[in-house]
C-alpha cells in the first residue's frame, strides 16, 4: 500500500461538479492499493496515519498528530500511485490492485481511522474526481507498508 500524505488547511474533492468531501485542517490522503495488500499492510497503513506527527506544537517543531489538533482525514483512492515508467513514457499500472479489490482495502483503512473516532471524509472510488487543497508548509509524506520496500518500522 502506498500513501502520499498532505497536512493541509482544507480540502475538498469533487464528482461531477458535486463536492463529496471537504475538510478543514488535517491530511489529504491519496492511496494505492497493491494486489498483495492485506490486514497486515491495512493495519499499519491505518497507524501510521493516525499517529502521524507533522502539525506544528507551540514550539513551532512537527509533534503533534490530527488527533492532538482534532483534525480530519480526506482520503482519496489512486491507483496511479503505483504506476511504473520504468519501460517507457507511458504508465503501466499493472503494480495496483484490481478495482473490487483495491475498494474493499481502501474502505478498510478509512474504516480504521473511523473506528478511532476520526472524521474521514471520502472520494468515490473509481470515479473522476477533481481535489483540491490548501497544502499546509508545504507538507508532504511518502507512506508505503509494502515489506519488500520498508524500512523497519
Amino acid at each position: 500500500m502506498r500513501a502520499v500524505v498532505q497536512r493541509v488547511s482544507s480540502a475538498s474533492v469533487t464528482v461531477g461538479g458535486k463536492v463529496v468531501g471537504h475538510i478543514e485542517a488535517g491530511l489529504l490522503v491519496l492511496l494505492g492499493v497493491a494486489p498483495d495488500d492485506g490486514p497486515e499492510d491495512t493495519a499499519l497503513m491505518v497507524r501510521k496515519l493516525s499517529g502521524l506527527r507533522i502539525f506544528a506544537d507551540t514550539d513551532s517543531l512537527m509533534n503533534r498528530s490530527v488527533a492532538d489538533i482534532k483534525g480530519s482525514f480526506l482520503v482519496v483512492s489512486q491507483f496511479t500511485l503505483y504506476g511504473d515508467v520504468a519501460r517507457g513514457n507511458r504508465p503501466s499500472f499493472t503494480g495496483a490492485a484490481v478495482g473490487a479489490y483495491a475498494d474493499e482495502v481502501y474502505r478498510n483503512v478509512c474504516a480504521g481511522l473511523r473506528n478511532q473516532d476520526f472524521d474521514v471524509q471520502n472520494g468515490v472510488f473509481g470515479a473522476h474526481m477533481e481535489v483540491s487543497l490548501v497544502n499546509d508548509g508545504p507538507v508532504t509524506i511518502i507512506i508505503e507498508t509494502d515489506s519488500r520496500k520498508k524500512r523497519s518500522q
